[in-house]
């Protein structure tokens, strides 16, 4: 038995994290056959259910009851994909943006490193008010910031999706096509269709131009140039 595919979602607030997971499991489901499941943010949830945002002695089981339901949901034996909206590394940035805690990181990074993909969702879209985990459009940049240097430092495939509407899902589909290749048992045409997408087998994504390595190759210099 093959083990489920782990695609993990990643992005500041107002993205597009949630209806990129949705398109993408009706997309693979319906249009590959594969059988998807979406993990929820859990922390709307929690804060549906507390009726508040939480307070910084409660993000650390924030991070692991959100771990917890993407393991148990990956176990799962007739399952092919797993889409996680979001994963822990999101508590962990905003328990370092917002209360200067960096305690999470070792544990969100294990949670991470076992995900086969991560998309991180560009923030060309506009940032709309939804409820009270939403803290404004002034965090955005912060958030997006600390997550590539991440990414980047613990060498962690990823890819930038951007675009709005279906094309925002098509190409989430075309950086993901090199691993979907890869699955033992596709059905309904799964790799026809991903050959037709014409998607390359590069890891990376810029917003800016078609060369993949540019921004990422930029940072690690201002990086460098930084110690």
């Amino acid at each position: 038995m093959t083990a489920a595919l782990r695609i993990a979602i990643v992005g500041a607030e107002s993205t597009g994290k949630s209806v990129l997971a949705g398109a993408l499991a009706a997309a693979l489901g319906g249009e590959f056959g594969l059988h998807c499941l979406c993990v929820d943010e859990y922390l709307r949830e929690w804060c549906d259910e507390h009726g508040r945002t939480p307070r910084r002695d409660e993000q650390a089981a924030l991070a692991r009851e959100h771990q917890r339901r993407i393991d148990a949901a990956a176990a799962r034996p007739d399952l092919d994909l797993l889409l996680c909206d979001t994963t822990p590394l999101m508590v962990a940035v905003y328990s370092d943006l917002l209360f200067d805690d960096r305690t999470l990181y070792p544990f969100a990074r294990a949670g991470l490193a076992r995900m086969d993909a991560t998309l991180l969702t560009s923030l060309d879209l506009p940032w709309v008010a939804d409820g009270l985990q939403r803290d404004g459009p002034q965090v955005r940049e912060p958030v997006d910031g600390l997550l590539r240097e991440l990414l980047i430092a613990h060498r962690l495939p990823w890819a930038l999706v951007g675009g709005s509407g279906p094309a925002r899902a098509a190409n989430a589909l075309d950086a993901l096509a090199p691993l979907l290749r890869r699955q033992a048992t596709p059905r309904r045409g799964l790799f026809t269709r991903l050959a037709e997408r014409n998607a390359d087998d590069r890891p990376w994504t810029c917003e800016l131009c078609d060369d993949p390595a540019c921004e990422h190759l930029s940072r690690r210099q201002r990086e460098e140039t930084r110690r």
